[in-house]
């Protein structure tokens, strides 16, 4: 990637960060810090010519939001694609499941995240789990 490209994504992914949805900052509020099972996740992430809502870059994941403008639009199949070709498996939530539906969709990540260190040889289920459910103790 240019370094003209890369400091444009940069600053477009800045920018996105200051004007997260409220089911961003909700689901933000869970995966920041590597409180997410151990996993680091990163927000407005640059790939390619997209900018992800959510990426963990360990296990190659993105998490996608759309909000009703993007009910039935082709343009996100052709992203997910490309995000696909850079070596992501891609979770698209709608905003309204992640406001009303937090715990499922907290679950459908924990399950990706699950079958992402299955595999990949560079991940074992021994060394970050088995993970508790949100809310119960070890």
């Amino acid at each position: 990637m240019s370094k003209l490209k890369s400091r444009f994504a940069a600053k477009s992914a800045k920018v996105l960060r200051g004007r997260m949805t409220d089911a961003e900052i909700g689901l933000w509020h869970h995966l920041r810090n590597g409180n997410f099972f151990g996993f680091k996740f990163v927000r407005q992430h640059p790939v390619g010519p997209y900018i992800a809502d959510f990426a963990c870059r360990e296990a190659d994941l993105i998490i996608e939001l759309d909000g009703g403008q993007h009910a039935m639009s082709a343009t996100d199949a052709a992203r997910t694609k490309v995000l696909e070709q850079h070596g992501y498996c891609v979770l698209r939530f709608w905003n309204n499941e992640v406001l009303t539906n937090t715990d499922g969709v907290l679950l459908a990540i924990k399950s990706a995240l699950e079958t992402a260190a299955k595999n990949r040889s560079r991940w074992s289920v021994e060394e970050n789990g088995p993970w508790p459910i949100q809310g119960e103790t070890s």
